[in-house]
């Protein structure tokens, strides 16, 4: 028997399931070597336990951050998209079978951690426009690769508090002088958890989805603890520019979570202890780009009419010369 299926074997029981309780190497090696058959060096098992722990389907990980092995799980028949039309249209449904309240927590889930990206980038001056009806049950399938769940737009505005939301009206001028938009547009897709199984379909749609735009965002719910995973979402986003960020929320942290409603209605002070919560990671920067493909976005409008009230959130908001935030029911 070859060491790798000794090791496939061995090493479930041994590995902690909690990351944040890694086990180091050296102590891995020598509670292996009691059960394996044969005399293999400290070299030949480090070598398999880093090889194995790039591969999905091994059940052995290694720590992001920090030294140490962990148990990986199998891949969890939870949703992991941000929204309705990709658990319907991918089958990720069927994974639950008859079980109603299982599909309506894993849609939960998904509504809890739009909300709390959406009060995540108000709280840091970023204003979130939310995509819905593209992704209604019986929206086209190829919506996933069109459409970002929110956009991202940043506008220049006063540096003093009572100015927080009057745009720059200097700058403002300038910019329709020179033909040029007068906000940056960055488009994100929203994951809820990271899998070596399904990374690349992830950022790959987050790159379609953005290509009109500066900037795409990918953006996960669950921390991403497996250092494979980390090392190819930064591999992938030196080729293609989509940044990479996770939130730290759990499906636990996502389940003790308030509604979504309460999430983007809440008070400041309920706010702020809400982002207490949460342990920003960020894996990539997003590479931005200089214009906006307008022509490309102009071809979006004619599929979605969420484009049309994009467009004009944003025309009303220069119009005022105020960034206005965009609201909507959870």
């Amino acid at each position: 028997m070859s060491l790798r299926t000794q090791l496939t074997d061995i090493l479930p029981p041994l590995l902690p399931s909690n990351p944040s309780e890694a086990i180091k190497g050296t102590e891995l090696i020598r509670l292996a070597r009691l059960q394996l058959n044969g005399a293999y060096s400290d070299a030949s098992l480090r070598y398999h336990f880093s090889i194995m722990s790039c591969d999905p389907a091994s059940p052995i990980a290694k720590v992001e951050k920090g030294q140490g092995y962990y148990r990986r799980t199998a891949p969890v028949p939870a949703l992991t998209g941000a929204q309705e039309l990709l658990a319907l249209s991918h089958g990720r449904l069927d994974e639950f079978g008859s079980d109603h309240e299982a599909v309506d927590l894993a849609l939960e889930r998904l509504r809890k951690f739009r909300a709390v990206v959406t009060r995540y980038y108000e709280v840091n001056g970023r204003f979130p426009f939310t995509f819905r009806q593209a992704f209604s049950q019986g929206a086209p399938l190829g919506n996933l690769w069109k459409f970002p769940e929110v956009v991202l737009v940043d506008w220049e505005t006063g540096d003093a508090p009572d100015e927080e939301l009057a745009l720059d009206a200097g700058m403002l001028a300038l910019k329709q002088r020179l033909g040029l938009a007068p906000f940056r547009l960055h488009a994100a897709r929203l994951r809820i958890q990271p899998s070596l199984d399904s990374f690349r379909e992830d950022f790959f749609q987050a790159l379609s989805a953005s290509n009109w735009s500066q900037g795409g965002e990918l953006l996960y719910a669950a921390p991403i603890e497996d250092e494979a995973l980390a090392d190819g979402l930064r591999r992938l986003n030196a080729t293609f520019g989509v940044g990479v960020m996770s939130f730290g929320l759990t499906a636990q942290a996502l389940d003790d979570l308030p509604r979504p409603a309460n999430i983007l209605n809440a008070h400041p002070k309920e706010t702020q202890a809400l982002m207490d919560r949460l342990d920003i990671n960020r894996i990539a920067a997003p590479h931005s780009r200089q214009h906006i493909d307008w022509q490309a976005l102009d071809g979006l409008r004619r599929e979605s009419p969420e484009v049309s009230h994009l467009i004009n959130w944003l025309t009303s908001c220069i119009d005022k010369g105020r960034a206005e935030p965009h609201r909507e029911e959870a």
